[in-house]
């Protein structure tokens, strides 16, 4: 393999948010960092070379996007999922999460509903209600062992006066990549009652083997011509203190009110160093992404086994994609404050508390498996060695 995903890389002091916190948040700073969702990997090699060439400029001052920077966006998705975007559909945003606030802003109306599918990245709940709209939960079912859609809870929602929804697709934390059948029916539900869809799919580079993520915009125009997408390169190449991603959108109406809001925030400018890391990972990073992609399935792989022996009382949900595994802890019979104890205090480990996620992530935990294998066998040796001891 020309990528070593099993070196060790000591995050520690270097103002990592993943890893110079467990101090102060699981309080010991021995804790081993399984939670935030970036990667303990180098970035593909031409996107650190690249960098290095910008950062050895030595004046970094205010910078443009050029036509090979959207040409590149254009090119990925086009051969990565068959989708035809058009350069002029995309607008640089600082992060997705930025993108989603900005949405709820401009395309529903303070007090309105905006629909969501729970458990879900917390975030969705902050930007909804920070923008005084309300949440609209449709709770996603647990069925044949993975989530799926509630399609008449969803419609009642609609159907009340719901105009705004927010699709995670590749779905965080769960892990589902949605098939095309579902989001043609979710799709139909959105036509047939005039909402318009906020599509985060920014993980959707990461399908994991023997799954195809579909573009909710790439279905067909008419449904294009309702979405907003959220993406950036950040998941996919381990990006994420860059502050970039984009939005793309066929609907110029909605992008022109979506660009003004842009502008009138201050958040247009281009970024020193995000666009040439974005168009070299786009345009060189494909073969590192494969490898990433092979290597974390193995530690899917690694992990359920493990647990299914040496823990049987907690049920992963096996992902479609994401780097991500969704685990069902609630066999152990621990409350919030007690799975939090395991973790970080007789595990010492840090994987996401589910209950961030909604009230439907009680008693799970999510744990970010874009580490070297040997991370991953060492955490849950401790989870399931300090699970092991509080059943005795």
């Amino acid at each position: 393999m020309p990528f070593d995903f099993d070196k060790h890389i000591d995050r520690r002091n270097t103002r990592s948010y993943k890893w110079d916190q467990n101090d102060k948040l699981f309080g010991d700073a021995d804790v081993l960092s399984l939670w935030v969702a970036d990667m303990d990997f180098y970035s593909p090699p031409a996107v650190r070379k690249v960098i290095e060439e910008r950062a050895a400029l030595g004046v970094y001052g205010y910078s443009i996007r050029t036509d090979s920077y959207f040409d590149a966006i254009v090119s990925w998705f086009e051969r990565r999922h068959g989708w035809t975007i058009k350069p002029q559909w995309i607008t640089d945003v600082p992060s997705v999460v930025t993108s989603l606030s900005i949405a709820i802003e401009l395309f529903s109306e303070p007090g309105g509903q905006v629909v969501l599918q729970s458990p879900v990245y917390y975030p969705f709940y902050d930007v909804i209600l920070s923008n005084d709209r309300k949440l609209a939960i449709n709770p996603l079912v647990q069925r044949n062992n993975r989530y799926e859609m509630d399609y008449d809870h969803l419609e009642s929602l609609f159907a009340g006066g719901a105009k705004l929804m927010l699709l995670c697709s590749p779905h965080n934390p769960g892990g589902r990549v949605w098939e095309r059948e579902e989001l043609l029916k979710l799709g139909e539900l959105c036509l047939r009652y005039g909402v318009t869809v906020v599509s985060d799919e920014i993980h959707a580079d990461l399908a994991l083997p023997g799954y195809k993520h579909v573009p909710f915009a790439s279905l067909s125009p008419e449904l294009a011509d309702i979405t907003i997408t959220c993406l950036a390169a950040t998941k996919t190449f381990n990006l994420p203190g860059l502050h970039t991603s984009f939005v793309v959108t066929s609907n110029s109406s909605l992008k022109r009110r979506f660009d003004h809001r842009i502008k009138t925030l201050s958040l247009h400018m281009a970024q020193h160093f995000a666009q040439d890391a974005v168009e070299a990972a786009y345009r060189e990073g494909e073969e590192w992404l494969d490898a990433m992609i092979e290597y974390v399935s193995g530690n899917m792989t690694y992990t359920i086994d493990y647990l299914a022996d040496q823990l049987p009382e907690v049920k992963p949900l096996r992902s479609e994609g994401t780097y991500l595994l969704w685990v069902d802890c609630r066999g152990l019979g621990l409350d919030v404050k007690g799975l939090k104890e395991l973790m970080f205090k007789e595990a010492k480990v840090a994987f996401s508390e589910g209950s961030v996620f909604g009230a439907e992530g009680e008693g799970w935990l999510r744990i970010n498996l874009a580490c070297p294998r040997a991370i991953v066998v060492e955490a849950l040796a401790r989870f399931c060695e300090a699970a092991k001891a509080r059943v005795k």
